[in-house]
C-alpha cells in the first residue's frame, strides 16, 4: 500500500468561510486518495449549527480535531465582525500551535493549507516542515486587489470612497472606492492595517488554492500569474460549492421544492441574502412592496432586520419571527404570487430547479458560484464583506447581474426594485444574461471534468505533495 501523503488544514471560525475550505477538501481527498487531511478547527463561541452537517459527511481520510472555544467576552465589545473573527483566530494560534505539534510527531505532515483568517498559522510552517498555502474562498478580483492595496496605499491620500476616479487594478474591471472591500474603508482601522500586513505575508506563499476559473475570471487570473509582479503561484481550482440535498430544515425544503414544482420553468425569483446578510425594517418594507408590484412569482428567504446589514453572520440574530416584520397583510396578498420561508432555505436545491429563472442576492462568493454552477442569472445586491466588489465582477465583468441603484437615502427603493426585476425577468437584457450565464454554467462544468483546468491545477500540487512525502520517508 502507498504512504499515505499528511496534510493539515486549518479553516477561521464564520460559516462562509468554514463551508468553503471543507469542501475543497473533500474534493482533495475524494480525487486524491493519498492525501490524507487532519482539519484542526477553531470555535468562537460554538461550532454553527450549520457546520455540523457538513462535517457529518466528512469521509474517513479526513480527521478532526476541534479547538477549546474561544468565548465571546475574550473579544473587544462592538468591533466589527470581521475583527472579531480575526482576533478569534489570533487567540487561537496557540491551541493550532499545540495541535501541529501533536500531529506531526506521529505523522509528519508535509504542507498546511490555512483559510485567509488564519493566516497566522504560516508561522508556524517552517518549524514543522511544512509548505505553506492558503485556501482563499472569494473572487480572483478580490485576491488581486489585496496584493495591489499595498500600491494603492502609497498612491492615495484620501479615503478610497471618496476617489473621484474608479480604482484599476491589473485585469480586473475598474470599479469605485466605494465598492472596495469594507476592511479598506477606513484607513485608520486596525484591520486595514492588519490586512496591509497580511498580504505582504503571503509573497512567500508555496501557492494559493482560489475558488474560481479562468472563464469567469480571464483578467485577474492571467494577471495574477505575470510572473514580473513576483506573486506566489495561484491555482484556480473552482468553482467548488456544496453539493447533495439538504440535510437540515427537511420540512422546509419539501415545501419550497413542492412549490416550486408547481411553477412554470424559469418563472420565479429566488430572493435570498446568505447565511447572515440582514436588512433594515424600512429596506424590508421596501423589498416587500417591490416584490409585490413587480407581480412576478418569488421564493424569499426572510430574516428579522437589523441595522447591522451582517447581523447574522456569528449567529446574532433575533429570536423572533422574521415573518412579523413584514408589511401588514403582504402574506395575505401575495399568498398566490409567492412563497415567504423565515431565516432558511435549501439553496441548492432551490436553485437547481426549473422554475427558478433569477437569484436576487447578497453577492456573497460562495452564492455567487452557486448561482454560476446552475445557470441562474443575478440581481446583485451587496450586503458588506467584499460583496460589492463580486457585484463588479458579475455586472460589470461577467454582464450575468443587474445591479440595483441605492437612492440619496441609502434605500434601494420599491421602483428600483420593480425595474431590476422586470429587466431579469423580462427584458431582452435579460434574456442577454441568462444565456451569458449558460456559457459559464458549461465552462465550470467543464473546469471541473476530469481533464478540466481547475481539476488538474489541483493535482499539480497533490502530486507535489506525495514526492516530498515520498523523499521524507
Amino acid at each position: 500500500m502507498a504512504k499515505a501523503t499528511h496534510i493539515a488544514v486549518i479553516p477561521s471560525v464564520g460559516f462562509s468561510h468554514f463551508a468553503p475550505i471543507i469542501n475543497f477538501s473533500k474534493l482533495l481527498v475524494d480525487l486524491h486518495p493519498h492525501i490524507h487531511l487532519t482539519c484542526i478547527i477553531p470555535i468562537l463561541g460554538s461550532l454553527p449549527a450549520a457546520a455540523k452537517p457538513i462535517l457529518q459527511t466528512l469521509p474517513p481520510r479526513i480527521s478532526t480535531v476541534f479547538l477549546p472555544p474561544v468565548s465571546h467576552r475574550d473579544l473587544p465589545q462592538g468591533v466589527p465582525v470581521v475583527l472579531q473573527i480575526q482576533l478569534a483566530m489570533n487567540l487561537s494560534m496557540p491551541s493550532i500551535h499545540h495541535t501541529l505539534s501533536s500531529i506531526t510527531s506521529n505523522n509528519p505532515h508535509v504542507a498546511m493549507v490555512v483559510d485567509t483568517f488564519a493566516y497566522g498559522a504560516l508561522d508556524f510552517a517552517q518549524e514543522f516542515n511544512m509548505l505553506s498555502y492558503v485556501y482563499f474562498p472569494s473572487a480572483a478580483t478580490t485576491l488581486c486587489t489585496h496584493f495591489y492595496l499595498p500600491t494603492l496605499h502609497k498612491e492615495t491620500f484620501c479615503e478610497y470612497r471618496d476617489l473621484p476616479h474608479p480604482i484599476t487594478v491589473p485585469g480586473c474591471v475598474p470599479f469605485h472606492g466605494r465598492d472596495l472591500y469594507a476592511q479598506a474603508q477606513d484607513r485608520k482601522s486596525q484591520f486595514y492595517k492588519m490586512s496591509l500586513k497580511r498580504y505582504e505575508s503571503y509573497r512567500f506563499l508555496d501557492g494559493i488554492f482560489i475558488n474560481s476559473f479562468l472563464e469567469l475570471e480571464t483578467g485577474p487570473i492571467r494577471a495574477f500569474k505575470d510572473e514580473e509582479r513576483g506573486y506566489p503561484p495561484l491555482y484556480p481550482v473552482g468553482p467548488i460549492v456544496q453539493t447533495g440535498t439538504a440535510t437540515a430544515g427537511c420540512t422546509t425544503t419539501l415545501e419550497c421544492l413542492t412549490w416550486l414544482d408547481k411553477q412554470q420553468d424559469g418563472s420565479v425569483l429566488y430572493v435570498c441574502f446568505g447565511s447572515g446578510g440582514t436588512l433594515s425594517q424600512e429596506q424590508t418594507n421596501e423589498l416587500a412592496h417591490g416584490l409585490e408590484l413587480s407581480k412576478h412569482k418569488f421564493l424569499w428567504v426572510v430574516r428579522a432586520p437589523s441595522d447591522e446589514a451582517n447581523a447574522g453572520y456569528l449567529g446574532g440574530e433575533k429570536d423572533a419571527d422574521p415573518l412579523e416584520f413584514l408589511p401588514s397583510g403582504f402574506l395575505e396578498r401575495t399568498k398566490e404570487q409567492g412563497m415567504v420561508v423565515p431565516s432558511w432555505a435549501p439553496q441548492i436545491e432551490i436553485l437547481g430547479h426549473g422554475s427558478v429563472g433569477g437569484f436576487l442576492t447578497h453577492c456573497g462568493w460562495n452564492s455567487t458560484l452557486e448561482s454560476v454552477v446552475h445557470g441562474v442569472p443575478l440581481i446583485t445586491w451587496p450586503l458588506f464583506a467584499e460583496q460589492r466588489m463580486n457585484a463588479v465582477v458579475m455586472s460589470e465583468g461577467a454582464k450575468v447581474g443587474v445591479r440595483p441603484r441605492v437612492s440619496e437615502n441609502g434605500l434601494v427603493e420599491r421602483v428600483e426594485i420593480v425595474k431590476v426585476i422586470r429587466c431579469l425577468m423580462e427584458e431582452e437584457e435579460g434574456r442577454e444574461m441568462r444565456r451569458r450565464m449558460k456559457e459559464l454554467k458549461e465552462a465550470s462544468a467543464n473546469a471541473l471534468k476530469e481533464d478540466g483546468a481547475s481539476t488538474t491545477n489541483l493535482s499539480q500540487v497533490a502530486h507535489r505533495w506525495k514526492m516530498l512525502a515520498h523523499e521524507r520517508s
